[in-house]
């Protein structure tokens, strides 16, 4: 580990994340509790989802922003995609209060046709795998799946946001753990 940190001078950017690794745990823990809250309140799925996920994306938007443009060390240039998702989530995050039914309605719509079509695209995969490999139907099953659930998006939409939210708040929690780790990780190269 002392090469590791003996390294940090030729490598900028990770030394700027280690020292700011606290703003990586905030972003972390922000996405636990909002896929808690999710998850453990889905009867307030509708706007409440869309609230929720505008106060999530608007805080990783700040952190992110912050741990863009904070420190000294690193090079602006290699921190300018945090400054990006940063603006990204903040705008989200504001659309998401100004305009909450509008954000839901495009969403769920969104999540319809993506679903679809990757479904579609997963079943033409297979086919056009299934002379290379066995096991090929487990392709075509996702796709069908996920066509399936592309369609109730369409046809059943408070059902399909229920769905929604327990998928939203799976991957916050899964990602907020993410980077929770990846935060003590990066304390680890920090100097004492």
């Amino acid at each position: 580990m002392s090469h590791a940190l003996d390294d940090l001078a030729s490598r900028p950017l990770l030394r700027h994340m280690a020292e700011y690794w606290w703003l990586v745990l905030l972003r972390g823990i922000a996405a636990v509790v909002f896929g808690l809250l999710a998850l453990f309140m889905p009867a307030v799925a509708g706007l409440s989802l869309v609230f929720l996920w505008g106060a999530y994306t608007l805080a990783d938007g700040i952190f992110s922003l912050w741990a863009g443009i904070v420190g000294s060390g690193a090079s602006t240039g290699s921190r300018w995609w945090l400054a990006i998702t940063g603006l990204l989530g903040i705008a989200a995050g504001l659309i998401a209060f100004l305009a909450p039914a509008l954000t839901a309605g495009i969403l769920l719509i969104f999540i319809a046709i993506w679903s679809i079509a990757i479904g579609a695209m997963a079943i033409v995969g297979a086919i056009q795998l299934r002379k290379e490999i066995e096991g090929e139907w487990f392709l075509i099953l996702s796709g069908a799946i996920a066509i399936l659930f592309g369609i109730l998006m369409f046809t059943r939409p408070a059902s399909a946001a229920l769905a929604v939210v327990w998928m939203i708040a799976t991957f916050a929690i899964i990602f907020g753990i993410d980077l929770i780790l990846l935060a003590f990780k990066l304390k680890g190269y920090k100097r004492a």
